[in-house]
């Protein structure tokens, strides 16, 4: 059926076809949508009445609510806690984390204060005797460092790890050994006799010099102490170590220092040392058995010749190990040095910060400037610090722009834009509106619009909270959170600060100083609309002025609408509009679309300078929406989107996934200069590969050591040297047992350990002895028959089952340094036992078993990981190492840094996706549900999703790599987008007319709230380019900035356009007279001006008819019948027919008043 041209496109002489009498509405499925979204204006408009009434009570519940919930600020917390802010909460590796903590307690097993010296010009070597004397100067300046706290004195050698501290009887050499025991360090240095100097320990002895790690050898102390202490089991722990003269018998790297010992390689010749031969192969500590350095952990930047040997390197690094706070709570627990101050786990924590401030601060400043080389000093207390000083909020900091909190900001943005959408509709209500019902017209107009976005921005927000990272989850629900209160605000708080005003204006009080009266406010200025005169009114549309006061009423014999002019009514010709007479001061409601309420604010027609009547709205009418409206224009508009989405398909396939350490830490900091460093020279990693219970590791040894093979050969491994035993407590265990095993048959061959007696057999020998008669047996315990038809370790490499706990007690006990160099760190720790060669009795032949294991781990290095990439495949192939480790009865998992905040990679594109996808199918259904329009909602989803995809690129082509932090905001995006297309859709939704002429009235509606909550948005932001964190310079200043202009063009550029190409039909539409059966209008009085209603047309459209807008001369527009009033129609109140009869056709009142 073909429809009638909307209204401004009739030509003069259309003539509509002959047919039905009914006039034309959008008929169908279009007429629950207007009655619905009626009935919620009409909510909204009984709110916004209720507020204006009770403004001041709802202003003082509102700031009553407001100071409750900022009470909460009082026991906010910051965490800086990386595992709590980046491991997935319910995900395995916070299952695998909580059961590490489980079984090993809160805290890793020590820190690691670092140092790394780089030369000043960039490439030089820095393997030369003078590099590694001010290696030496910095190293050495660090390990002094003292603290004082709680009235003692804290240092190095009190604070330190230290590995597998050996058990012995004398107590004279027990308190020497753990005074002189040294600290973990690995350096370069160790491969010199200089390596001693930081070593810190000392102790005395009778008649000889203090004895220190430099002028300590350990086979000539035990000569010298042999006649007054019986330590063979200590000479042969030593012996086994590797330890052999320590520090004494290794070059010097300065011989011409007074102290360097006779005992050094290079003492009598006094030429310094070939440092890039010395330090091939690496460095070993005081054991060469146990305390291997390899070369990638002490130096970076390697050059090598063909043949392999190192030539040349530009870093050198030294780690300092220091005590968890919980360790050195033990230590010292019950010490006589701690017994008078309360000594805590927390004063250890203390402590140990302390000593790692001054560590760093005392490294950083032991270089001169003039000198060649630089010194870069990290620990994990002073990133934490940088991090808390950076998340403190302060008014300074806000100022500055220095806040960590991105949230404030984005919360001013969005919550900015409806309050702009309030106040234009509050400032533009239609003229004559009742003065008790301007607050209510203001929501009625906008709630719908504030409604749709809010909930949408939450939505949006919280299915952002599907990204499974705690930070990023809590960011998101807190900003759901923070855009609920925005809604509540606005939509109560702010109009009741609005009525406030409104009744201060109406009581002519001053803005400000509201007690007192405007000395301008006896002044009355009265404007009249100018005369026609004898002017010619030209023919087309024209508005009744904004002086007119206009009243309607239905009669209730005809159900006509009769409107009543006062005298001084006038109609005053439409100003020149460069979209001809299509473009009408656009219905805020559908209240008023359903009355086609057609009521403008005309201005006198006086002269003034265009730049005074210059503002955003006249902007869109003028000059914006005409030139954006033309048919080239659309094209030109298409065009450049589709290149631009174009261009960020492109740009998705740059982004990398990642998000490095150094993004984070602020840049020009010194933790930024060493972790920059650190991740050039130094990406090596300690993971472990972990064991848990539930297996019997007794009988699944074979099985374990092919998960190490398998674990062993990834590529991003880090093997051990061809000349050194895989360092894993079971390779320690079983070589231990084959050593004892070794002596025991060299004594039992020469006789000195027999079935009956064991004492004058080796140490070794007698501990293989019993551990060869045990039989695991609770009953028989001992089965002396063992000792020539077992192994304690078999042909094929196993330890036998029933062997396999008791033999565990005993090398736990009994190997400390090999327990400490294989980081085991076993749960349930095995039973203590103590070896006496000379005690015989039964009870020192029963060796308790120890109980089955639920946690054991092996260490391993990862090297070469540089780019998220190498962290994925790292992490997919210790995974896959530990699924067939699993198929074959072994419960296993790997654990490290990597693990932690590298795994989310794994799955973050999917959970992106699934966030993206899941967010468009709920916009969709929220806006087609509160719009009742799916194709309108469709439309908005396809510009959302245009521009999710173009921030993507954009990404890419900014070198912003996605991690969570992207993620979250590119899921935001969808939501934050909608505040920029819900109000131009949901404008040309509720106007009548062509496609262009709708999109025009949305443009002049949205485009200066729109574009005004987008200049607040980016001076929100803006705030954040001012931050030290480049982080969150690049991951929210620009990503968030990009979004913005996205949301700008697209919504009053894109959108527009596809309206006007796509759009759907209007929900109501001018109707016409089209055939002479329409009832004909009774004879109007004098001064009435009539239109004519359909009997058969539905109640709550009738007010559709009844429009300000007429026609001056004819030829008149079809369907609207205008009676010519006469010269001066005679006008009083009183004249007004009453209006009982007729029908409640508004949600306003029982009849249709003009406003």
């Amino acid at each position: 059926m073909a429809r009638p041209p909307p209204l401004g496109e009739l030509p003069p002489d259309y003539t509509p076809p002959a047919r039905s009498a009914a006039p034309q509405i959008l008929t169908g499925s279009l007429k629950a949508p207007l009655w619905l979204r009626a009935y919620f204006q009409g909510l909204l408009f009984t709110l916004g009445c209720g507020i204006q009434r009770h403004c001041g009570k709802v202003l003082f519940l509102g700031l009553l609510a407001l100071g409750a919930l900022a009470l909460g600020l009082r026991v906010a917390i910051i965490e800086t806690d990386l595992e709590q802010l980046w491991v997935e909460v319910g995900s395995r590796v916070s299952q695998e984390l909580h059961y590490t903590k489980e079984k090993l307690g809160e805290e890793a097993a020590y820190t690691s204060q670092m140092l790394i010296q780089t030369p000043r010009q960039e490439g030089e070597n820095v393997l030369t005797p003078e590099a590694l004397g001010l290696h030496l100067q910095a190293a050495l300046a660090a390990s002094k460092v003292q603290v004082s706290l709680y009235g003692k004195s804290w240092d190095l050698n009190k604070i330190c790890y230290k590995s597998g501290v050996p058990l012995i009887e004398n107590g004279m050499i027990e308190r020497m050994i753990e005074k002189l025991f040294p600290c973990v360090i690995l350096t370069p240095l160790d491969c010199f006799w200089e390596g001693a100097k930081l070593q810190g320990g000392s102790a005395y002895l009778p008649g000889r010099p203090d004895i220190q790690w430099t002028n300590l050898d350990p086979k000539q102390l035990l000569e010298e102490l042999g006649p007054f202490a019986s330590l063979e089991g200590f000479r042969e722990l030593l012996d086994k170590a590797q330890v052999g003269q320590a520090y004494v018998g290794r070059p010097c790297l300065n011989p011409d220092d007074l102290h360097c010992p006779p005992s050094a390689p290079n003492h009598h010749s006094r030429q310094a040392p070939n440092v890039a031969q010395e330090l091939s192969g690496g460095c070993h500590g005081f054991s060469h058995k146990f305390m291997h350095w390899q070369e990638e952990l002490l130096l970076g930047g390697m050059a090598r010749d063909p043949q392999g040997q190192l030539l040349r390197a530009e870093a050198l690094q030294s780690t300092f190990l220091l005590m968890s706070p919980r360790q050195l709570y033990e230590h010292f627990r019950g010490d006589y040095q701690t017994h008078d101050i309360s000594w805590s786990e927390e004063q250890a924590g203390t402590v140990l910060q302390a000593w790692q401030r001054r560590f760093v601060q005392l490294a950083q400043e032991a270089l001169p400037q003039n000198t060649s080389q630089q010194v870069h000093a990290f620990s994990s207390t002073t990133l934490d610090d940088i991090l808390h000083a950076f998340s403190e909020v302060s008014a300074a900091r806000v100022v500055g722009g220095y806040l960590l909190m991105v949230l404030p900001f984005l919360a001013l943005g969005i919550g900015v834009d409806d309050v702009f959408l309030l106040a234009h509709a509050f400032t533009e209500a239609p003229p004559g509106t009742p003065l008790q019902e301007r607050m209510g017209e203001c929501l009625q107009r906008t709630g719908t619009s504030v409604t749709l976005t809010s909930i949408n921005n939450m939505v949006a927000f919280f299915m952002a909270a599907l990204v499974p990272i705690p930070a990023l989850r809590a960011f998101s629900l807190q900003a759901a959170i923070v855009v609920g209160c925005n809604f509540a605000a606005v939509m109560l708080v702010f109009p009741a600060i609005l009525s406030l005003d409104l009744h201060r204006r109406h009581c002519q009080r001053l803005d400000v100083l509201c007690c007192f009266s405007s000395p301008c406010s006896a002044r009355v200025i009265q404007i009249l609309p100018q005369e026609l005169a004898d002017r010619a009114v030209p023919m087309g549309i024209a508005h009744l002025t904004a002086t007119v006061q206009a009243f309607a009423h239905c009669e209730a014999s005809s159900q006509h609408m009769v409107t009543i002019l006062p005298p001084q009514a006038h109609l005053v010709p439409p100003p020149s509009d460069p979209l001809g007479s299509e473009l009408f001061s656009p219905g805020g409601s559908t209240r008023d679309l359903l009355g086609q309420e057609e009521v403008t604010r005309q201005k006198a027609a006086c002269k003034s300078l265009s730049c005074a009547r210059w503002n955003l709205a006249h902007f869109a009418r003028h000059q914006f929406a005409p030139l954006l409206l033309q048919s080239h224009a659309k094209v030109v508009v298409l065009v450049l989107f589709g290149s631009l989405l174009g261009l960020s398909l492109y740009g998705a396939t740059l982004v990398q996934d990642g998000l490095a350490l150094t993004d984070v830490v602020p840049q020009g900091t010194k933790e930024h200069d060493f972790l920059s460093v650190q991740l050039r020279y130094f990406s090596l990693y300690e993971v472990a590969l972990v064991t848990q219970g539930g297996f019997d590791y007794a009988h699944s040894q074979r099985a374990l050591f092919d998960l190490h093979q398998r674990f062993s050969s990834l590529k991003a491994v880090l093997p051990p040297p061809a000349t050194q035993a895989p360092r894993t407590w079971l390779h320690y265990y079983r070589n231990w047992l084959q050593g004892i095993q070794a002596a025991f048959d060299q004594d039992w061959v020469s006789g000195r350990i027999t079935r009956h007696s064991y004492r004058n057999g080796s140490e070794d020998g007698a501990l293989a002895y019993k551990l060869l008669i045990q039989t695991g047996d609770a009953q028989e315990p001992l089965d002396f028959s063992q000792l020539t038809t077992r192994k304690l370790v078999d042909e094929e490499g196993l330890i036998p089952p029933e062997l396999f706990y008791v033999g565990l007690t005993v090398w736990v006990s009994s190997d400390p340094l090999g327990l400490a160099a294989s980081q085991a760190n076993f749960y349930p720790p095995p039973p203590e036992w103590l070896h006496d060669k000379y005690d015989t009795t039964g009870e020192n032949l029963r060796i308790p078993a120890a109980q089955p294991l639920e946690f054991a781990q092996f260490p391993f290095l990862l090297r070469g990981l540089q780019k998220t990439a190498d962290f994925v495949e790292a992490i997919e192939g210790a995974r896959a190492a530990c699924a067939e480790a699993g198929r074959a009865g072994v419960r296993a998992y790997p654990s490290g840094s990597p693990f932690l905040f590298w795994e989310q990679y794994l799955g973050l594109r999917r959970c992106f996706l699934l966030a993206v996808c899941i967010l468009l199918v709920c916009t969709f259904l929220v806006c087609a549900l509160l719009l009742l329009n799916p194709w309108t909602a469709g439309l908005i989803v396809l510009v959302l999703a245009m521009m999710t995809v173009e921030l993507f690129g954009i990404m890419g082509f900014l070198g912003i790599k996605l991690s969570a932090i992207p993620v979250v905001i590119l899921v935001a995006s969808v939501g934050i987008g909608v505040e920029f297309t819900v109000h131009v859709a949901l404008g040309f939704l509720t106007t009548p007319g062509s496609r262009n002429l709708r999109a025009a009235r949305a443009l002049e509606h949205t485009f200066a709230p729109v574009t005004d909550g987008a200049v607040s948005t980016l001076l929100g932001l803006l705030m954040l380019a001012g931050s030290n964190f480049d982080f969150i310079v690049r991951y929210f200043f620009m990503v968030l900035t990009v979004l913005t202009l996205l949301g700008l063009l697209h919504g009053l550029a894109l959108l527009p356009v596809l309206l006007s190409i796509l759009g759907p039909p209007p929900e109501v539409i001018q109707m016409y007279k089209e055939s002479p059966e329409v009832l004909s209008p009774p004879a109007p009085l004098a001064g009435e001006l009539r239109w004519g209603v359909s009997p058969n047309l539905p109640q709550s459209f009738a007010r559709v008819t009844t429009s300000m807008t007429v026609a001056l001369h004819p030829p008149p527009l079809p369907g609207a019948y205008n009676h010519p009033a006469s010269d001066e129609p005679t006008w009083s109140p009183a004249a007004t027919p009453a209006a009982s009869g007729c029908r409640n056709l508004t949600s306003r009142g029982p009849c249709p008043a003009m406003e």
